[in-house]
């Protein structure tokens, strides 16, 4: 499965150009592609905790960051093996941390993330602040 963003008529989009993205309402009614894509900025943004999920199992080193987050958006990634923490993140780099088991992305601007709605463990469906979770990450 390809994560590459494209428009509702079928033409590659661009995380950084909003002239290519469209509505929710818009993707939601569309033919194209096999899922939807969130582009990240003006406030919203994402830690992506890859490969934590064994057999069904959160790893202990992603349960320690999900236990630092206030009540936020969290799902299933695509892959059924990662999780999207979604909140309020000033724009910023993103970071790409990778160290013994652990593999932890964030993004905050210029970069879209593929989602799912499939929420993890009841998560609400409000974005809190994780400024202070991806300070305590770095």
């Amino acid at each position: 499965m390809t994560k590459m963003p494209i428009t509702i008529e079928g033409k590659q989009a661009s995380s950084t150009n909003a002239a290519t993205w469209c509505s929710y309402q818009e993707a939601r009614l569309s033919a194209q592609g096999t899922g939807l894509g969130f582009a990240l900025g003006e406030g919203i943004g994402c830690i992506d905790l890859d490969h934590c999920i064994i057999d069904g199992v959160v790893a202990d080193w992603a349960s320690a960051i999900l236990d630092s987050c206030p009540p936020t958006y969290i799902e299933v990634s695509q892959s059924g093996e990662g999780l999207h923490i979604f909140g309020l993140l000033p724009e910023g780099s993103g970071r790409n941390i990778r160290s013994g088991e652990k593999a932890i992305e964030f993004y905050s601007a210029g970069r879209y993330i593929a989602v799912t709605g499939n929420s993890f463990e009841g998560s609400p469906a409000r974005l809190a602040d994780l400024s202070g979770v991806v300070a305590s990450v770095v």
